[in-house]
């Protein structure tokens, strides 16, 4: 049999059965708030008697790794080290500037272009009417 085809599944009787058409759901990450942690933390801090924390933990369904993970992070600092973080990639705070830079730069040109543009209906408006031109800078 090559990689490339499918292994044949046989029942008891010696008849070919088909694949499971059953796809498995892929797992997700669970995701715990700020206040969940400070809670079970509290919680297993209170625990005095032996199998009080195995307890918590089996009927929380967490490991013993989370209550590490999570006091080293109350250690660092609660609130920021007890909020999950972000994941992916960090933001530059320099493309951000550019960015806003860039915004700022379409407005302003923007702006510009319909103050040239009033300007020069200004000006017909004035050679329609045969008023005189004031030089520009010069108010009434």
């Amino acid at each position: 049999m090559s990689h490339h085809e499918i292994p044949e599944l046989k029942s008891d009787n010696g008849q070919v059965k088909p694949p499971d058409p059953e796809v498995l759901l892929k797992a997700e990450r669970r995701r715990f708030s700020a206040e969940y942690k400070r809670r079970i933390l509290q919680e297993a801090d209170a625990c005095t008697q032996p199998g009080e924390v195995g307890a918590l933990l089996r009927r929380e369904g967490l490991y013993s790794s989370h209550l590490t993970t999570w006091r080293q992070q109350r250690e660092r600092g609660e609130l920021q080290g007890l909020t999950p973080a972000k994941r992916g990639r960090k933001a530059d705070p320099q493309a951000a500037e550019i960015a806003r830079l860039q915004r700022e730069n379409e407005r302003l040109k923007a702006q510009l272009a319909r103050a040239e543009l009033i300007i020069d209906v200004q000006k017909k408006l004035s050679q329609m009417l045969g008023l005189p031109e004031t030089p520009s800078g010069e108010g009434k």
